[in-house]
């Protein structure tokens, strides 16, 4: 008799499969069979564990982001090492920068966000509380709006690895240059628009 799987056991084999699943297929291509067979599981235990694929991908996306969030400490007051660690993070899990390309297009026609995103919305209320508090300045749209720039100048390369290619030819190899590049271009905006 085979020894019996753990619900957090199958729960962690799920995820860890579906993301896999999603960074390389999105949400339309993903099949809940792939997720399922490389999980070792059968694909009842996906429904039974979350009830449908998109609602698997809006945990794998949570899971993703709680583990930015524990690695990248809130930007403070300063904003160009805050990229830094970002660039260097999204660098080394480009799955998490595809989950979130794939979260876009998933979502790209619904004005409200998608269900269940109020942990992700208190989390962006922090950092922007954050870097008003190392800029000095209470939050508003205003600083909230530099750190949703600040995650986009962090995620572009990444991002768009072909761009840069096109553009900086066998330099867009060189991560550290960009993140020290981009890191300083912030430094010096965020100090130049006080």
């Amino acid at each position: 008799m085979a020894p019996k799987v753990s619900t957090a056991a199958t729960r962690a084999a799920l995820l860890e499969a579906a993301r896999e699943e999603f960074a390389a297929y999105g949400v339309a291509g993903a099949r809940v069979d792939r997720i399922a067979e490389r999980a070792g599981v059968n694909k009842e235990r996906i429904y039974g564990h979350f009830g449908s694929k998109e609602k698997l991908f809006d945990e794998v996306i949570t899971e993703a982001l709680d583990d930015l969030t524990t690695q990248i400490a809130l930007p403070g007051a300063d904003p160009g090492d805050y990229v830094a660690r970002l660039a260097d993070y999204y660098h080394s899990h480009p799955d998490l920068v595809r989950l979130l390309m794939w979260e876009a297009l998933n979502y790209r026609d619904q004005e409200a966000m998608p269900p269940g995103q109020e942990a992700r919305v208190e989390r962006c209320r922090r950092k922007t509380a954050s870097l008003a508090e190392g800029l000095g300045v209470e939050p508003s749209p205003a600083v909230a709006r530099t750190v949703f720039m600040l995650t986009g100048l962090a995620l572009f390369p990444s991002m768009m690895p072909q761009l840069g290619r096109i553009i900086l030819g066998e330099a867009a190899d060189d991560h550290e240059a960009m993140r020290d590049q981009v890191a300083a271009f912030v430094a010096s905006g965020v100090k130049g628009s006080q």
